[in-house]
Order: C-alpha cells, then structure tokens, then sequence
C-alpha cells in the first residue's frame, strides 16, 4: 500500500530519514563484522550523533500519525543477535556503562552499548521496513515514537558513554615529556645561579 496523500515536502523529509536511518544501520553492521575496538569508538561516536540528527529533526516536526490502530505487518524482525555479540566482545571492557535515565527522576542504571545500539537498530530497522514497503506516514510516525520512548534516549546514553571513552583516553593520558622538561628547567636555574653577576 502507497501513501498518496503525502505532500512533496513530506515525501522528501521521509526519503531523508530514511538514508539516515539505512546509513546507520549499514555501518552498524560494518563496524561489528571489523571488530576493530580502536577505530570503533570513534566510528559509533559518528555514526550515532548523525543518527540523533535524524531524530532531533523527527522531534521538531508535526506529530505524525499512524494510519490505524495497528501497525501493518511488515514481516519478521532481522535476527541481530550475531551483531549484538560481535560489538559485546569488540566493546568488552567498555560495553556496560552507567547513565541517568530520566534526569528528571534521577535514577542511575546501568546499560550495555551492544544491547543499546542493537535494539536502536531494531527500532530504526522496523521503520525502514514500512517505509520500503511504500508506508511511508506509518514509518514516520514509528519513528518519530520510538526517538521520543525508546531509542532517543538509548542514542544519547550511548553517545555520552562513547564520548565519556574518547574523553579518557586524550586526558588521562600522561605527557611523558614532563619529567624531561622539569629537569632541563632545574639544570637551566642552577646555572643562572652559578653565572658570576
């Protein structure tokens, strides 16, 4: 079934999520099949800040709504257990963090970012589906939902721990150097202060 009652600007708002949302999902996958832990971390901080892009434009528009009671079936659901596996062990000392939930209630919970950013891809992917099947009101409406109770969140907790392990590793950094400096100042004063006046 095709929407046909969508204007054009709307049309272009959903194809525009849409390869967002495609864009995201296609790295996800390729970041947990290279398993490289070193250029991840950077990567999943990318990739999740252009995806809450996607969701802060969904948050700023018209609430969309679906078109009956209950959402169309669109098949099953991806198996994304393999993935989520993949970014546990990839992640392994990084992957359980802590964040408030609710900073209105606040209430601290721990998370793990392979659950976090696997079922993010669920949410995402099940609208992808009604979009590809030509549902296009209903996929901006699941969107839309799921960014505001489910997803959004998840998405900023993940990006603020991912963020939280880039930040620790430039600044907790020694500068090795120091010690070198320190010394070559002391040998520079003691010899001002062997120089006759």
């Amino acid at each position: 079934m095709t929407d046909t009652t969508l204007d054009a600007h709307t049309e272009d708002f959903a194809q525009q999520i849409a390869d967002q949302v495609e864009s995201f999902l296609i790295a996800l996958q390729a970041i947990a099949r290279e398993a490289d832990g070193g250029r991840a971390i950077s990567l999943l901080l990318l990739e999740i800040s252009q995806v809450l892009l996607a969701g802060a434009r969904l948050g700023a528009q018209r609430d969309f709504n679906p078109q009956g009671e209950y959402q169309p079936d669109v098949g099953p659901e991806p198996d994304l257990d393999e993935m989520r596996l993949r970014l546990a062990a990839m992640l392994d000392s990084v992957d359980t963090y802590s964040f408030v939930f609710d900073p209105y209630v606040p209430e601290v919970v721990e998370g793990q970012l392979s659950d976090d950013l696997t079922s993010i891809a669920t949410d995402l992917e099940n609208g992808l589906r009604h979009y590809r099947l030509g549902n296009t009101e209903e996929a901006l409406w699941w969107w839309q939902f799921s960014y505001v109770s489910s997803w959004g969140n998840l998405a900023g907790a993940a990006l603020n721990a991912l963020l939280s392990v880039v930040a620790h590793d430039r600044l907790d950094a020694e500068f090795t150097g120091e010690e070198e400096q320190l010394a070559l100042v002391d040998e520079m004063l003691e010899g001002e202060d062997a120089a006759p006046r």
